[in-house]
């Protein structure tokens, strides 16, 4: 092809590229030892990804499908149950109870785990999970799944106390409270340590919105600033629909000025969260 000249790439390539496995990024691996570990399933994965599009053949790309609902546990690769119930036991802890095929149990020795897998955020993420229903339950199995909500409102340097609460929720492999961080400043030029928002941003748990007072158009962002961002000032409406994304009512942290402060607790106020829910820095 001559110097150029654009390259352009055929329906038939579109099609498989669209069907190749997304690598996971870090923060969607516990640490833990899994096995198969997140990456592992991802390689196998991938490898029968490109033998597939070495032959041609997209049917070998359904080989994975069928293993999915094969009722025996197998350490390799992943098996579907469905949920057939969700109990609220506490505030944040919930036990799942999962079907198992006829009368079958999982036979799990004394101490082992399984591993949950399923998506969060658009994020695929694993969990080992060690159940508490008896080891020969038949036609089931339980595991507990405890889940905290917060939701912090930050303005300018008040993003300070939030960050090392972040970093310890990201750094406890165990944590599973999810956050929703809002970061209110004048423009995109005054957001500081956008890498290390970006990064955390990246955990299955973690998500984070920017209100910007003095910004009139998102269309000057970066793109991936562009979802998450709000122009304007952190009103009432924006805080109710803020709080409506939320899976659960959170425990609010806040800090800011003076005069930040009081109208994000009354706007909480508005939106049904009590003064017993919050926390001024």
């Amino acid at each position: 092809m001559a110097d150029g000249c654009p390259t352009t790439m055929s329906g038939n390539e579109h099609d498989w590229l669209a069907l190749k496995p997304q690598e996971p990024s870090p923060s969607q691996c516990c640490g833990g030892g899994c096995k198969p570990c997140i990456y592992d399933v991802y390689e196998k994965e991938l490898a029968q990804w490109e033998r597939a599009k070495a032959k041609q053949d997209k049917s070998l790309l359904m080989e994975k499908k069928e293993q999915g609902n094969n009722s025996e546990l197998n350490p390799d690769t992943f098996t579907a149950f469905s949920i057939s119930s969700v109990e609220q036991l506490t505030e944040d802890t919930y036990q799942y109870r999962f079907e198992l095929p006829g009368n079958s149990s999982l036979c799990l020795s004394l101490g082992q785990h399984i591993v949950l897998r399923g998506a969060v955020n658009g994020l695929e993420v694993q969990r080992a999970y060690t159940p508490i229903s008896p080891g020969n339950a038949e036609g089931y199995f339980e595991v507990l799944i405890k889940h905290g909500e917060l939701l912090m409102l930050a303005s300018g340097t008040g993003l300070a106390p939030m960050l090392p609460i972040l970093q310890s929720i990201t750094d406890d492999e165990e944590d599973e409270t999810f956050v929703t961080l809002v970061c209110c400043f004048p423009t995109f030029d005054k957001i500081y340590l956008k890498p290390l928002l970006q990064d955390l941003a990246r955990y299955w748990n973690i998500r984070i919105f920017y209100v910007l007072s003095q910004e009139t158009s998102l269309e000057k962002l970066p793109w991936s600033y562009q979802e998450n961002t709000y122009t304007g000032r952190l009103n009432e409406g924006l805080m109710k629909t803020i709080i409506n994304s939320c899976r659960r009512r959170p425990f609010v942290l806040i800090c800011g000025s003076s005069a930040f402060n009081e109208d994000m607790s009354r706007y909480l106020k508005a939106a049904g969260i009590e003064e017993d829910s919050c926390f001024v820095f």
